[in-house]
């Protein structure tokens, strides 16, 4: 199905304006929702506001939003207020820097937008891409929409160009607000680590792989019931032994993708000091 577009902007940096259309890069959720119903009867239930301090329902037009300022203390904003302060929408990206596009961390990914050239705009977007993909930079910009305004990264992909939105750095957390406690790591445990990485490696992403199987379950359930089938509790999976020793687990790892855990170490590590090897035995002999 032909995508349609759902904005139109420009892209705009220096004396350089490229017209572009807005596309939506992800589809809407699949998440399967429920409506609350009555169990007695099966209808549906409204939603009603009450008043904390009357304990009386409020209609919708006696509503007003409020901002609280301290505990129990509000001030009220009225809807024209509001709207003040939104910021006014705009048809332009305007692009301020051009960083290294892995100097971008992923944790402040947010929406993503593809963006394909407009009327009038093909040698200048064919141009901006190819110029972005060889320099291995992005653009960093502000775009206005829906009252916010959004930092965006433009960043080519394939023959074409994606918009994502980032989030504002007092967003996102520092691993830094996190205990994590130093740990010492072993060369054995290390070589063991890297030769399972090695084998469940792949080259690319393919996001066809992977598949939504509790969706796909609650869908198969909502189907029974509305065919008038009764759904079965299944049975919890009963556990195998658990392995404590990391040695241990990292070599069951190794011989449950189809490697010899006797061999794979003394065919990638070389001869270890006495010390490391005296450290190393023990593990061995528990074996």
């Amino acid at each position: 199905m032909t995508a349609r577009s759902i904005a139109s902007l420009t892209v705009s940096f220096g004396l350089v304006s490229i017209p572009v259309k807005l596309y939506s890069a992800t589809e809407a959720s699949h998440t399967i929702s429920f409506n609350l119903l009555h169990k007695g009867c099966g209808s549906r239930l409204k939603q009603q506001y009450l008043c904390a301090k009357e304990d009386i329902p409020v209609a919708r037009e006696d509503m007003v939003k409020g901002y609280e300022f301290a505990k129990d203390q509000y001030v009220m904003f009225e809807p024209e207020e509001l709207k003040t302060l939104e910021e006014a929408g705009t048809h332009s990206a305007d692009i301020t820097e051009f960083v290294p596009i892995e100097t971008i961390d992923p944790v402040y990914f947010d929406k993503a937008y593809y963006l394909a050239p407009d009327k009038g705009g093909a040698k200048a977007y064919a141009l901006f891409t190819r110029a972005l993909r060889e320099s291995k930079r992005c653009a960093l910009g502000r775009w206005a929409a829906h009252g916010k305004q959004y930092i965006v990264m433009i960043r080519p992909v394939e023959d074409g160009l994606v918009m994502q939105q980032l989030l504002y750095a007092e967003e996102v957390r520092s691993i830094k607000d996190i205990d994590i406690p130093k740990t010492e790591v072993k060369d054995a445990e290390l070589k063991l680590a890297q030769l399972l990485i090695e084998q469940q490696a792949s080259d690319t992403f393919d996001p066809s792989a992977y598949t939504d199987e509790v969706g796909a379950r609650i869908e198969a359930a909502v189907q029974k019931k509305v065919d008038g089938h009764e759904i079965t509790m299944a049975e919890e999976p009963k556990g195998g032994a658990q392995i404590i020793d990391l040695m241990e687990a990292l070599r069951a790892s190794l011989e449950k993708k189809g490697a010899s855990a006797r061999r794979a170490p003394a065919e990638t590590k070389p001869a270890m000091p006495p010390k490391q090897a005296e450290e190393a035995e023990p593990a061995k002999r528990a074996k």
